[in-house]
C-alpha cells in the first residue's frame, strides 16, 4: 500500500493574498459627518438665505415704521406698532390702483403671448422640417447673449414712430419674443419619445392637433417654468416702461415707485417708499409661491436625454 506524500508548493506560484478590508466609513451621526454636512450644506444655504431674506424683512418692517424710527442713530429693528399710515399715504399720493391695473394688463398680455410664441417656435424647431432650421436656432442662442439694453434705442424709435408712446401696447410689443423660453422648451421637446407623435401622425393628426393634444399636456412643468419666469420678468420690468411712458395713466408699478419717490423725496418718505415697494412685490411673490413647485421639474426635464 503506497502512502501519499504531501505535495510541495510550487515556489513560482505566488502566495494567496488576504482579501482587502473594506474602507471604514464614519457613522452617519459622527462628529466628522455632522461637521461636513454643516460646513458644506447648511452653512452656505443659511448664508444665501440671509443675503436674500434680510433686505426683504427689513423693507417689510420699515414699511410700518414712522420717520423717527428709520432716520435715527438708535437702531430699532422692530416697529413700535403696526401702523398702516405709510400704506395709506403710498396709495393716495400716487394712483396705485391705476399702476396695478396697468401692470396686470401688461404682464398677463405679454406673458401669454410670449409663452404661446415660445411653444409654437420650439415645436417648429423640433418637429417641423424646413430649411435653415439649425441656423435659426443659432440666432436664438445669439439673442440670449445680447443684453436687452442694446435694443432700447431702436425699439424707442420704432414704437414712437408707430404712435405707441404712452400706450400699454407700446410697452408690450418690443418684448414679445423670448429666447430663453424657446430654448428651454426646444430642449425639452427633443426628449419626448418620437413613437407617440408617429402614432398620432399615422392616425391622421396634423401638427396643430399633435401640439395641443400631445406635446403640451406632457410638457406642463416646462411650460409653467417659462410662464413663471416670463411673468416675473414682465412684472418687474423697469427700464423700457420708464422710457416709453411719462404719464401716470400708462405707468406700471415699478415706474410708479419712481413717481412716488419724487413725491416723497424728504427723509420722512422712507417708510412710504418701503410700503410702496411691499405693494409691488407681494403679488408676484404670491404667483411665485403658487408655481414654484414646477421650477425644478421644468428646468431639469430637458437636461437628460436617452
Amino acid at each position: 500500500m503506497t502512502s501519499l506524500s504531501p505535495v510541495s508548493p510550487d515556489p513560482s506560484t505566488p502566495a494567496a493574498t488576504p482579501p482587502e478590508s473594506a474602507p471604514v466609513r464614519d457613522r452617519p451621526l459622527s462628529r466628522r459627518n455632522l461637521a461636513k454636512t454643516v460646513a458644506g450644506g447648511y452653512l452656505p444655504l443659511l448664508i444665501a438665505t440671509l443675503v436674500v431674506f434680510l433686505p426683504l424683512l427689513w423693507m417689510v418692517l420699515s414699511s410700518f415704521k414712522q420717520a423717527g424710527e428709520i432716520v435715527t442713530t438708535d437702531l430699532k429693528i422692530f416697529p413700535e406698532s403696526l401702523n398702516l399710515e405709510n400704506y395709506r399715504t403710498a396709495m393716495t399720493t400716487v394712483p396705485f390702483g391705476q399702476f396695478f391695473l396697468n401692470s396686470t394688463i401688461v404682464t398677463l398680455a405679454g406673458a401669454t403671448i410670449k409663452v404661446i410664441l415660445a411653444i409654437l417656435t420650439a415645436y417648429a424647431l423640433v418637429f417641423v422640417r424646413f430649411p435653415f432650421r439649425n441656423f435659426i436656432f443659432l440666432l436664438i442662442l445669439v439673442a440670449l447673449m445680447v443684453p436687452p439694453q442694446v435694443s432700447i434705442l431702436p425699439n424707442f424709435i420704432l414704437i414712437a414712430g408707430m404712435g405707441g408712446k404712452n400706450t400699454l401696447w407700446g410697452i408690450i410689443l418690443p418684448g414679445l419674443g423670448t429666447a430663453f423660453g424657446t430654448f428651454l422648451l426646444r430642449q425639452h421637446f427633443r426628449t419626448l419619445p418620437g413613437s407617440i407623435l408617429e402614432s398620432a401622425e399615422m392616425d391622421g393628426a396634423g401638427h396643430w392637433r399633435r401640439l395641443w393634444q400631445i406635446v403640451v399636456p406632457v410638457s406642463v412643468p416646462s411650460i409653467a417654468t417659462v410662464a413663471l419666469v416670463t411673468i416675473v420678468t414682465e412684472w418687474n420690468d423697469y427700464i423700457w416702461p420708464l422710457i416709453i411712458t411719462d404719464r401716470p395713466e400708462t405707468m406700471t408699478l415699478p415706474v410708479g415707485l419712481t413717481l412716488l419717490q419724487n413725491s416723497e423725496s424728504n427723509a420722512a418718505g422712507w417708510g412710504v417708499l418701503m410700503a410702496g415697494a411691499v405693494l409691488v412685490i407681494v403679488p408676484i411673490l404670491i404667483v411665485f409661491a403658487a408655481l414654484q413647485r414646477y421650477i425644478v421639474a421644468g428646468l431639469t426635464q430637458g437636461s437628460v436625454t436617452g
